[in-house]
């Protein structure tokens, strides 16, 4: 397939294929693929750069997964490191960065699969979050924790969506995806849920009227063919249901995990994600450049290849921090306009839904 044509079937708005995306990941010229991207970009985002306030909540550590690609988690709540935060504890950094000025739009919570805790715990959680501050969007709980719940609570993925939609969940994350394949699973993640059943949970939610992001995680096990395959069954299911707001593809950080004898990818490979993904995936909206697993120059060249979105402003970001991220653990509003402004794009303030995009003010650097 030559790139000629692939560029011509973007334009046309032809969806791409398999073998469309192998030749994207083969083509030995990145800034043509780039282009092409950020064509694509361009075509439905112009110039906007979009970003938001949000806080970040692991509510534990504590995991019976034991991933091979995990640095974060603890098997057993005596384990040294291990925590799990009283609701209290977790509303409270809420209430403590409401006292400080901040006021974030967002508070996007994940954390281990803890099979000690009554799901009370978490639609208190919930609960605790929207009465804290009510016009904020709760996104908690991967579709990983969603498919944990149901087993362990013997509910159907309906009913724990609607009991922790009740409470005031307001949208998923797209954590725990990996790659959605059952060869890379069975060696990186054997006792996480299948890719049927993370689809499966997302198709749940979607049904309910719950929007969610989807993610990729890449640079683990996986083949260039494991990748497409898994940027198309992401374009399936947003085809059926329409409800993935972005795409953030995240590149493995192998230290201090299992996996730690592999190599990180490299700026290049992660911008090439990102092209390919814009390309692969034209009924999603958004493509997020997740600075912190990118890093801040990576990000924002990312804005010129395929994403429109560098997540937001975080805080006490530790999941990438602990497999060794080098990047900020959270980046101020003027500082992520500052980033978005330099790498020549407009910066636009949004929520979770992007119902509330607005251009961003801040102050000039001095």
């Amino acid at each position: 397939m030559s790139f000629a044509r692939i560029a011509g079937r973007v334009r046309k708005g032809a969806p791409l294929a398999q073998a469309d995306g192998l030749a994207l990941f083969a083509h030995p010229d990145l800034m043509e693929v780039g282009s092409l991207a950020n064509e694509a970009r361009e075509r439905r985002h112009g110039d906007r750069a979009y970003f938001n306030r949000n806080l970040h909540i692991n509510p534990t550590n504590v995991c019976v997964s034991a991933c091979r690609l995990c640095s974060f988690s603890r098997r057993r709540a005596t384990d040294a490191g291990a925590f799990v935060l009283g609701v209290d504890e977790a509303v409270g950094k809420l209430r403590a960065c409401l006292a400080a000025g901040q006021r974030p739009s967002e508070v996007h919570v994940v954390g281990g699969l803890h099979a000690g805790l009554p799901f009370d715990y978490f639609t208190s959680l919930v609960a605790g979050l929207k009465t804290t501050a009510p016009d904020i969007t709760v996104k908690a709980f991967s579709a990983v924790e969603i498919f944990f719940f149901h087993r362990l609570y013997g509910m159907s993925i309906e009913e724990v969506l609607r009991r922790l939609m009740a409470a005031g969940l307001g949208a998923l994350p797209g954590g725990g995806a990996e790659i959605l394949s059952p060869r890379v699973r069975r060696l990186i993640c054997p006792n996480k849920c299948g890719a049927d059943e993370w689809l499966e949970v997302h198709r749940a939610a979607h049904r309910l009227g719950l929007p969610s992001n989807a993610t990729m995680l890449y640079g683990t096990v996986e083949t260039l063919g494991e990748r497409v395959e898994h940027l198309l069954r992401l374009r399936e299911l947003q085809s059926e249901t329409g409800g993935f707001l972005a795409f953030v593809p995240l590149p493995f950080h192998p230290e201090n995990t299992a996996l730690a004898e592999l190599p990180a990818p490299t700026a290049a490979e992660s911008l090439r994600v990102l092209a390919v993904s814009r390309l692969l995936l034209p009924n999603v909206p958004h493509i997020k450049a997740y600075w912190v697993s990118l890093g801040l120059a990576t990000a924002q060249t990312a804005l010129w290849f395929g994403a429109d979105d560098l997540d937001g402003t975080i805080s006490e970001e530790k999941i990438y921090h602990q497999a060794g991220a080098r990047t900020p653990e959270g980046l101020s509003a003027d500082e992520i306009v500052r980033l978005i402004r330099a790498a020549g794009r407009v910066p636009v303030e949004r929520d979770t839904f992007y119902a509330l995009a607005r251009p961003a003010a801040a102050k000039e650097a001095p």
